[in-house]
């Protein structure tokens, strides 16, 4: 990529008390040049700013260019942040994979929702999932001299032939030459298997965890980790595709399939591992069930020391039992009673109804707070079993409209677009609850939900 089509980055925030804010900079200020290089994305801008002497070439709100002189300390930060990561542009995926949710959306909404991203800077810095199948040479060549790792890779198959006909794309048959790659490095990657039934699993799904433990091992283990999600569906996906969706048996078959083969790899950890080498090996455990499939099967989720240090949390892997546990951890310190009384509707997926009856039950012990679960699947995307994060505003309208919805709606925040309040259907929190005639409150996390049902200006007892 040539430096012309590198963009100067676009500041969006300055860190108040930061170098950035001493100096004068402005939201809206953009930085073309580091000490003569353009950096081409936020892991250039960080390596760059990394020396103490710096000379930026800034473009002002006005438009005039300036050079700026800065003296640090090594590694501190500048106070800067920009409206993308990316400063030349998105590498976007060209492979076809019919489970891919870009092309499980309906049509008409806004542009951002069809990025189809297989870009390994945002793997890097954010742990987004990519394939490995449009990276150039040079990008290649960049991973190893930057040391980028580790990543965060969709697998879904070890076997070409199968991995081919799920991505749509030749080069997908390369996947255990780009393992031995990072192993080689001594890179890192966390990988992805998606479960399409029919397709990937049963023979081929063993045949992929047993080729991805064998990269689990050493100090650097190349495989970190191994995340087993169930595929999802909508109902816009493409007529044609081959896809049939998780149910409840297939479910309960997958789980007894990968704990048989967690089981293997446990014993086969404990009968390697050395306990007189100062190496400490990797934890024995790779291979990680998604929480999803617990919960379209009906089961219990494992217990929280299951999950050793939560490798795989945003992909879905114990973040219930996370949430369980930090729940109960804040609980101790809610109140007995508030006053005035209140009583929300708290909206979740129907996927983790039953799994959080105890975060219910524990709320309504406080006197005065009536806490009402409203779990229900979406039909937006017609799904009869849905998590959380994907229900829309038309699926609160079509499942709230004229109920009793107390002194509001408490809303988790993952079902919103990151940073603002519009739903993955477009509508907003406005406009869902004008047409609702209540008020919404957007909560994040366990903190969230708390405060949430405490209400700032409400007193307490």
């Amino acid at each position: 990529m040539s430096e012309t089509s590198i963009l100067p980055a676009l500041i969006t925030k300055v860190l108040p008390d930061s170098i950035a804010a001493e100096i004068g900079f402005e939201i809206g200020d953009r930085i073309v040049s580091i000490n003569g290089d353009r950096p081409r994305d936020l892991i250039d801008y960080k390596f760059l700013c990394a020396d103490e002497f710096l000379e930026l070439e800034v473009i002002d709100t006005k438009g005039n260019n300036h050079r700026v002189e800065i003296e640090k300390d090594y590694d501190e930060d500048l106070g800067l942040e920009f409206d993308t990561a990316l400063f030349d542009g998105l590498i976007q995926c060209n492979n076809r994979c019919p489970f891919c949710f870009i092309d499980q959306q309906p049509p008409g909404k806004r542009k951002s929702l069809y990025l189809k991203d297989d870009d390994y800077r945002l793997s890097f810095l954010y742990g987004s999932y990519l394939t490995l199948t449009n990276l150039t040479q040079k990008e290649w060549d960049r991973i190893e001299q930057m040391r980028l790792s580790p990543l965060y890779v969709s697998v879904h198959a070890t076997e070409p032939e199968v991995r081919i006909r799920l991505l749509k794309n030749p080069r997908a048959g390369q996947i255990l030459e780009h393992l031995k790659w990072f192993k080689q490095r001594r890179l890192q990657i966390h990988a992805q298997v998606v479960v399409c039934p029919g397709i990937n699993d049963g023979i081929h799904l063993e045949q992929t965890l047993l080729d991805l433990a064998k990269f689990h091992t050493g100090d650097i283990p190349a495989v970190a980790s191994v995340a087993v999600v169930p595929v999802g569906l909508t109902r816009f996906r493409p007529a044609e595709d081959e896809l049939t969706p998780v149910t409840p048996e297939k479910a309960q078959e997958v789980i007894a399939q990968v704990q048989e083969l967690q089981a293997l790899f446990v014993a086969k950890g404990k009968k390697s591992s050395n306990p007189k080498s100062k190496i400490q090996n990797p934890k024995s455990q790779c291979v990680w069930l998604a929480d999803e499939w617990f919960l379209i099967s009906r089961q219990e989720l494992p217990p929280e020391s299951h999950y050793e240090d939560y490798p795989q949390i945003d992909n879905g892997v114990g973040s219930i039992r996370l949430f369980l546990k930090k729940f109960e951890e804040s609980a101790k310190h809610l109140p007995p009673q508030v006053s005035p009384p209140r009583t929300f509707t708290w909206v979740v997926g129907n996927a983790v109804e039953l799994a959080f009856q105890p975060i219910l039950q524990r709320l309504n012990q406080v006197k005065g707070l009536q806490v009402n679960m409203a779990a229900f699947p979406s039909r937006y995307w017609g799904q009869s079993i849905s998590v959380t994060g994907l229900l829309t505003g038309q699926d609160l309208l079509e499942n709230l409209q004229g109920k009793d919805l107390g002194d509001g709606i408490l809303l988790p925040a993952l079902m919103l677009k990151h940073g603002e309040t519009r739903f993955l259907d477009d509508m907003t929190v406005d406009e869902v609850a004008d047409k609702l005639g209540t008020r919404i409150f957007p909560v994040s996390g366990v903190e969230g939900l708390i405060e949430g049902c405490m209400q700032v200006g409400y007193k307490l007892l």
